[in-house]
């Protein structure tokens, strides 16, 4: 049976224009997948914890004190999640031009040389390989055309960090102009909806 690993992470909950999308995404994957597994991740209510200089060492290094082993077992456990996936499914709304922090914390633990990525002497190769990813992106203004695209450091970011561990086959669904007012919102996640249903 096929495995969707499910990421939202925006902190406003239910009321989250992409975790209703993202909501609405499993419903159409599960359909289309029947006795699908969904590995459910909520980074904004349950956030990785930031690395600093008393963890890094569990990703980036060898551990050695609780705090470094700690963090290993947490990044052993988020890589198996994402390694045990054929979907990944991606809610990442637009804060400050980008992605959450949350979401960034959890890339900090799975972007990890010899386990996701190696190095060669041509260049780095994505490990994590073979899978789909379905990203949502909303945003309170336009920024996938127009004057603002050049502000959208969102959807650049996601597709390099992705594409580093060798997730090419991304689609990316945008709600966009969510804070245009109420009848935007709504057109918004119709429009969206649509998409989501194209692509499940």
């Amino acid at each position: 049976m096929p495995t969707i690993l499910v990421l939202n992470s925006s902190v406003s909950g239910d009321a989250s224009v992409s975790k209703i999308l993202i909501d609405e995404a499993v419903r159409n994957l599960s359909r289309a997948n029947p006795g699908a597994t969904v590995i459910q991740r909520d980074l904004g209510a349950n956030p990785v914890p930031h690395l600093t200089g008393a963890n890094v060492a569990g990703v980036r290094g060898e551990p050695k004190s609780d705090e470094e082993r700690a963090a290993r077992a947490l990044s052993d456990e988020l890589i198996a999640e994402l390694r045990a996936a054929d979907t990944i499914v991606i809610g990442a709304p637009m804060y400050n031009f980008s992605i959450p922090t949350g979401l960034r914390s959890w890339f900090d633990y799975v972007l990890r040389a010899g386990e996701t990525f190696s190095y060669s002497e041509a260049r780095p190769q994505g490990l994590i390989t073979g899978k789909r990813v379905i990203v949502v992106e909303s945003r309170g203004g336009l920024y996938s055309e127009g004057p603002a695209n050049v502000m959208d450091f969102q959807e650049p970011y996601l597709r390099t960090l992705l594409g580093f561990i060798g997730l090419t086959d991304i689609t990316f669904i945008h709600a966009e102009k969510i804070g245009f007012g109420p009848e935007a919102r709504e057109a918004a996640l119709a429009s969206a909806k649509q998409a989501l249903a194209t692509a499940a």
